[in-house]
């Protein structure tokens, strides 16, 4: 994939926005619409089994889950808001002018505001793309899960 088709998938911190769970054309809405398909009035049957199998007493909940999944309301970093909350990069980038944080003079900085398990994986992410390049790292991690 080229550099610039991989600015469609790939967030400025670099965690790949298709593969989020807020992601309007990503893996996670795409099966989760699927799913509900699938199960179609699945309540009913929950609501029978749940008689003599206790695990579908969870259903309603889960239902709402696969609800929110399959609506997300998010088209990436580049195009909308982060949904990390008071992400630090997804303004930095801009005004820095870069495409990815290891880009700018300045990194790693304390501008991402992430928890400390993020923050790691931010700064590893970012020195794993300026070590082989964007367009390795992506062929690298696309099919990697996002939440590890």
């Amino acid at each position: 994939m080229k550099y610039k088709e991989i600015l469609d998938h790939l967030a400025p911190c670099g965690l790949n926005c298709s593969k989020c769970f807020a992601c309007t054309r990503g893996d996670i809405a795409n099966h989760s619409r699927e799913l509900k398909s699938l199960l179609g009035n699945f309540d009913v049957y929950a609501d029978r089994f749940s008689k003599f199998l206790p695990a579908f007493k969870d259903y309603p909940p889960f239902k709402r889950m696969l609800d929110h999944l399959a609506e997300p309301d998010c088209k990436g970093c580049r195009e909308g808001t982060c949904k990390y909350p008071n992400c630090g990069v997804v303004d930095c980038y801009r005004e820095k002018g870069v495409d990815f944080c290891f880009q700018c003079e300045d990194f790693p900085c304390e501008n991402s505001n992430f928890d400390p398990h993020l923050k790691a994986r931010w700064i590893s992410m970012n020195r794993r793309m300026k070590e082989i390049g964007v367009e390795a790292y992506f062929e690298e991690t696309k099919d990697l899960c996002r939440y590890i």
